[in-house]
């Protein structure tokens, strides 16, 4: 798949997702198996105005390459000029968010606010296009609520724009990330534009990838949710995808592994004190279906020394292999 003049080798897709695909999360997934990375959603203003925290979010690795940079706001100019930092950063690609549904974010007219103002989402494609030599896309939802379905009238107006891909999430702004996602409007903005269509919602499987692929006819499936504590799932859909066998779930040992190695690298990007507190929810996603995990992830939240969390999580696993 090519978007502009980038190729994308597969059609796996770690989705944005916000206080999670940071850069050790982000070469987690690349190891696996991810074809393009996101990073998470970032301020267009905070990168504009030099804040550290939102600067030290575009710090990109080679290895995380291709990595698209994912940038909100509502301002065309503003928007333009965090697109042209990021591309200073490294960014393969520029990604316009008009898909989040928080309320922070909507209240202040960014995010999938965006797509109740086709007029302006198109001028900030515009703008970011014309601002940046790296290809621009855009994640996008079904609509803002039932009765504002406009996911082809928005892809439509970003292509004509300059719009290089598309991401479409099949759920309304409304449903925020309840109910089922409707894979039916992918197949419909597939059908509109003549860019590569991403396809992202209740993807939890290998056989949803395919399901996916095969459903909507869309150039290459993104991953959210389905991904967190579970990396592997990238390894899983290539293999399924590649011959319709299934890899078994990780060994013990090969959980434990990726956990304390994701573990080592935040802390070697954030320093300890910031580390120890962002690994905790992934920590406890790595736990997720395990025996007696809750008092593993009660004593994690408790700690705040890196040895300390490493020796309770590697006792814990000491103990579930079988004596």
């Amino acid at each position: 798949m090519m978007i502009g003049d980038v190729s994308i080798k597969g059609p796996l897709v770690l989705a944005p997702m916000a206080g999670v695909t940071d850069s050790a999360f982000r070469r987690i997934a690349k190891e696996m198996g991810a074809d393009l990375v996101y990073t998470e959603m970032i301020s267009d203003k905070a990168l504009v105005f030099g804040n550290k925290k939102t600067v030290e979010m575009i710090r990109l690795r080679p290895e995380e390459r291709p990595v698209s940079c994912q940038i909100f706001g509502s301002d065309p100019e503003f928007m333009a000029r965090a697109a042209k930092l990021a591309e200073d950063a490294g960014a393969d690609l520029i990604d316009i968010n008009m898909g989040c549904p928080t309320p922070k974010i909507v209240r202040n007219g960014e995010g999938a606010a965006l797509m109740r103002n086709p007029g302006l989402a198109g001028r900030i494609v515009g703008a970011v296009a014309s601002a940046t030599t790296r290809p621009v896309t855009v994640k996008i939802r079904k609509g803002w609520d039932s009765n504002s379905v406009n996911a082809v009238e928005i892809a439509r107006v970003a292509v004509s724009e300059g719009a290089k891909a598309i991401a479409v999430h099949g759920r309304t702004r409304d449903q925020l990330y309840s109910g089922r996602a409707d894979w039916g409007i992918i197949a419909r903005v597939k059908e509109a534009v003549a860019v590569p269509v991403i396809g992202n919602g209740d993807v939890r499987s290998p056989e949803d990838v395919k399901r996916m692929l095969d459903e909507t006819g869309c150039d290459a499936v993104m991953i959210g949710r389905g991904a967190l504590g579970n990396p592997w799932i990238f390894l899983q859909a290539r293999k399924f995808l590649e011959d319709g066998s299934l890899i078994p779930p990780p060994t013990l040992e090969e959980r434990l592994g990726v956990m304390l190695r994701h573990f080592d690298m935040a802390i070697q990007d954030k320093g300890e004190r910031i580390a120890v507190l962002q690994m905790r929810k992934h920590l406890a996603w790595y736990l997720h279906g395990l025996r007696d995990s809750a008092r593993v992830r009660e004593a994690i939240n408790s700690l705040d020394e890196p040895d300390s969390i490493r020796a309770v999580i590697t006792n814990y696993f000491a103990s579930l292999r079988p004596s």
